[in-house]
């Protein structure tokens, strides 16, 4: 996808063959920003600090975490500590847990010598694995909007609603949710984003919009309380958005505030889609009530970043002084109101045998 004109990724390797490069995604939309990872904990600071961010990326600089650290040392104790460090970064998106894990089974039946060279060839190939599943699940998710643009008659538009950023940015490229959006867009389907605020870290408004912009998709950004409104108003056609974990029974953790969306959806019986690449299912688990959310700083919602008149950035506090404030991370949308959950495979029925028949070499592993 596009940044500043130019086509990029949001991870990559310097030319040096040894570093990483990412994008500082805490530094948009006001500034273009990157940043060189050069160990294992400048990787897990990246994540833990949502410099990188999006499950498919965590995933992604996860792996080049691990291969950051054989770098250094690739004893088996180093080994052990870096997926230790990594692992405890964030809890709720299983692709850190899935890259990491591959990682060490991977590394640990290589003799030391071997690890650093395979380290890097195996992250390399995760980032490019990923890029095909998003590929793929834009192939498969336009079928939703393509249907709906003809029956809306050619010179209708379809408007799509999202939630928080899954698009290119928390992914290696192309994104989830939004791929569909980017392959509708290539073949010439009329189309305009809805894009939700997101609070209270608000990546809708200054992530996804912003990569919205640079590919030049039409979008307007709206407050998170909006949605249901457009829904009942007749503005909305389907929501798209992305996942962090989804359970074998097709339960979806996703952004806060993406449960809610579900409900309005399913009043104005409005499709609701998850994008889900198969890293994101947890095969391990039989419903979302299992799923780990992640509790934030609660800086996060008394406070507000945003650019000044004089262009610098600045924080600034939004509730009185004394006020406590929570901030669950992530909340669960229940797989009934889910329409369908696309994944590189094609768009599945958001249940057990729904996700089983598209993956079926999982199926042993569906917990009841």
């Amino acid at each position: 996808m596009k940044a500043q004109g130019r086509e990029t990724r949001t991870i990559w390797l310097e030319p040096d063959g040894r570093t990483v490069g990412i994008i500082d995604q805490t530094r948009l939309p006001h500034e273009f920003a990157t940043l060189r990872l050069t160990d294992v904990a400048a990787a897990a600071q990246a994540i833990k600090s949502m410099q990188v961010r999006g499950a498919p990326l965590i995933g992604a600089t996860a792996a080049y975490g691990m291969a950051l650290a054989m770098n250094r040392d690739a004893s088996d104790a180093v080994l052990a500590d870096a997926a230790t460090t990594l692992l405890a970064t964030r809890p709720t998106a299983i692709n850190l847990h899935w890259a990491v894990e591959a990682m060490r089974r991977h590394l640990a039946a290589l003799p030391p010598g071997r690890r650093s060279d395979a380290a890097y060839e195996r992250a390399a190939a995760i980032c490019d694995d990923d890029v095909a599943i998003n590929r793929a699940i834009g192939e498969h998710g336009i079928a939703p909007i393509y249907a709906t643009w003809r029956k809306k008659g050619e010179r209708g538009k379809v408007e799509i609603l999202t939630h928080c950023n899954a698009g290119w940015l928390a992914t290696v490229d192309w994104g989830t949710a939004l791929a569909p959006v980017y392959r509708a867009q290539q073949m010439g389907i009329p189309l305009h984003v809805w894009v939700d605020e997101t609070r209270p870290r608000n990546q809708g408004a200054s992530l996804t919009a912003w990569e919205l912009r640079e590919q030049g998709v039409p979008h307007t950004v709206i407050a998170d309380n909006a949605g249901g409104h457009l829904m009942r108003q007749g503005k909305v056609d389907l929501c798209l958005v992305g996942t962090d974990r989804t359970t074998a029974n097709g339960d979806v953790a996703n952004k806060i505030g993406t449960y809610l969306k579900a409900l309005a959806a399913c009043d104005n019986n409005m499709p609701f889609y998850v994008a889900a690449p198969s890293p994101s299912i947890d095969w391990s688990l039989g419903s979302g009530d299992a799923i780990p959310i992640e509790e934030r700083d609660p800086r996060e919602v008394t406070e507000i970043a945003g650019r000044l008149a004089d262009g610098t950035v600045a924080r600034v506090q939004v509730t009185p002084d004394g006020s406590q404030a929570a901030n669950p991370a992530f909340d669960v949308t229940p797989a009934r109101l889910v329409t369908g959950i696309v994944t590189e495979r094609g768009i599945a029925p958001a249940s057990r045998d729904g996700l089983a028949a598209l993956f079926p070499e999982f199926r042993a592993a569906v917990r009841a």
